[in-house]
């Protein structure tokens, strides 16, 4: 293929020189998408998991997450980001059916929350890690309250084509063994990613307002909103106030320092931060009156409470922590969860995006990534935030390593960059999905207009109608769609046969416990990496 362009970073080349490029392609992807159910009247719903859903402990695709009405759907991962989607779409369908006149929500900000003791915690049953994943729910709860817990969105998995790794490892010169250069590259990956991620807010947050109702149990976050009537707060220029600091705002995290220059300083630093007790959550406790109230009175309780856009993963073996495996495994994949869910896709995603995100990530892992200081973890953060609260703004400026710079000037640079990428994805490929893609987000950049958060306002402006309102009106067209388009009884069957299967795992795990909740605890922490 004839390339013209000359910043074409030496990863690349190499892979062009040498007609390796064909290796960039089928990197394996996975969705996990959260949603909320809510009842007939709006308001989150009250009720248990559906048993017909399965085990929320030990069910492969469809759990909970921090609420009894949270719900998550994972896929397998794909090398065809279409077979994700479709995998996503089958247990939508599924879940549809067994909803019990409830439906899901479709915004990542909630609607109908009366404060923090309308939001059930979630329940995993009697077994000690039941227990754990209930246990650090609860100290969720006290150190930042429920309700920003009631916010969902979509995490996208990737992890880089393994054929690759051999020939950017070559080309690299390195003399470390080929899983560290592994480890080492998604690293270097993720730094990119949060220097250049704020551009996936801009083209994708789709949460520019909040209903008042939110804040019933924060009442002093309200200030910092314009009021777009008497139900609604928002910002009018925001792209994902759920990526903004009206989440997890704590001053502790805001603290902490975690490494990405390396596997070794991540696992280190959060290691430290989980073991280092925190004076405000002692004063909690942990077991008042026999009642466990948090794991731990440590900066973290586990890893997962450290909140960031990206994550280096390992899958974690039964009752390992996820530091240690990444420690004696390494990384396999990534973790990009900085998506809100697409109110105008059934499903929350859709194709258009799934090509765009792994051009992007990609576009992070062959380009140069310089370690990261104190200082530049500062301002990647308050990039993020600007673009949040008000990337749509006309002239808004980001900090570019230092230097005032258009966002639009910036997003048009990332853009041009990862055109190379996607000319190779679509090699051998009539369909062109990727350059597609890419011309969509060209488009969204020259014109704000064209974003999901702006769609959102102008249609709320159009019909006169408080966020809450859309978001059931939403849900019920959503709802509509798979009334219309079921599923199929052989897929039907299956994840039937799947939610059975679960329910016996949940019941052989609570029968195979051996240990005390408390010994379970004080083995599982005993761990080291």
């Amino acid at each position: 293929m004839s390339i013209q362009q000359n910043n074409i970073p030496s990863r690349l080349r190499y892979l062009l020189d040498h007609n390796q490029q064909h290796l960039l392609k089928n990197g394996l992807k996975g969705i996990e998408k959260e949603s909320l159910r809510i009842g007939p009247d709006g308001k989150i719903s009250q009720t248990d998991h559906p048993a017909s859903l399965g085990s929320a402990l030990t069910h492969p695709h469809i759990t909970t997450d921090y609420s009894e009405a949270l719900l998550e759907f994972i896929t397998p991962p794909f090398a065809d980001v279409e077979e994700s989607l479709a995998s996503m779409r089958h247990i939508h369908q599924f879940v549809h059916e067994n909803l019990n006149n409830e439906m899901l929500l479709a915004t990542s900000m909630p609607c109908g929350i009366n404060g923090d003791e309308s939001i059930r915690i979630a329940e995993y049953g009697g077994s000690n890690i039941g227990q754990m994943k209930h246990v650090y729910r609860k100290g969720l709860w006290h150190r930042y309250g429920r309700t920003m817990q009631a916010i969902a969105g979509i995490h996208f998995n990737y992890s880089v084509p393994v054929a690759l790794w051999p020939v950017l490892h070559q080309q690299s010169g390195s003399f470390a063994s080929l899983d560290e250069f592994v480890s080492e590259a998604y690293f270097g990956l993720i730094r990119n990613f949060q220097r250049q991620g704020w551009l996936i807010l801009y083209l994708f947050g789709a949460s520019p307002a909040i209903c008042k109702s939110f804040f019933k149990s924060r009442p002093h976050l309200m200030q910092q909103f314009d009021e777009f009537d008497e139900y609604t707060l928002f910002h009018p220029y925001a792209t994902s106030l759920r990526m903004s600091d009206i989440g997890y705002k704590s001053k502790n995290q805001e603290q902490l320092q975690i490494d990405y220059n390396s596997l070794q300083g991540y696992v280190k630093t959060l290691s430290a931060a989980i073991e280092t007790p925190y004076p405000e959550y002692e004063k909690i406790g942990v077991k008042v009156n026999g009642d466990y109230q948090q794991l731990n009175a440590n900066i973290l309780q586990i890893e997962n409470e450290f909140y960031s856009t990206i994550r280096p993963k390992q899958i974690a073996n039964s009752g390992e922590k996820p530091t240690l495996a990444l420690k004696r495994r390494g990384v396999r994949y990534i973790e990009v969860r900085s998506l809100d869910l697409d109110p105008f896709n059934p499903i929350g995603i859709d194709a258009e995006k799934g090509h765009f995100l792994e051009a992007f990530l990609l576009h992070c892992l062959l380009q140069d990534s310089p370690l990261q200081g104190d200082e530049e973890r500062q301002i990647n953060n308050a990039n993020q935030l600007i673009v949040a609260h008000d990337g749509r703004r006309p002239d808004v400026q980001l900090n570019h390593f230092g230097q005032k710079i258009l966002l639009k000037d910036w997003a048009n640079k990332i853009l041009d960059d990862m055109k190379v990428i996607c000319e190779v994805l679509d090699q051998n490929d009539n369909t062109g999905v990727y350059q597609q893609a890419l011309q969509q987000q060209i488009k969204r950049v020259e014109n704000a207009e064209l974003t999901p958060s702006a769609r959102i306002l102008s249609e709320m402006r159009a019909t006169r109608q408080p966020f809450g309102c859309y978001g059931i009106n939403v849900s019920e067209k959503h709802q509509q769609y798979f009334d219309e388009n079921s599923l199929d009884d052989e897929k039907r069957q299956y994840l039937q046969e799947l939610a059975k299967m679960s329910h016996l795992k949940q019941q052989e795990i609570e029968a195979s416990d051996s240990l005390s909740f408390d010994e379970f605890l004080q083995q599982y922490f005993a761990q080291k990496p």
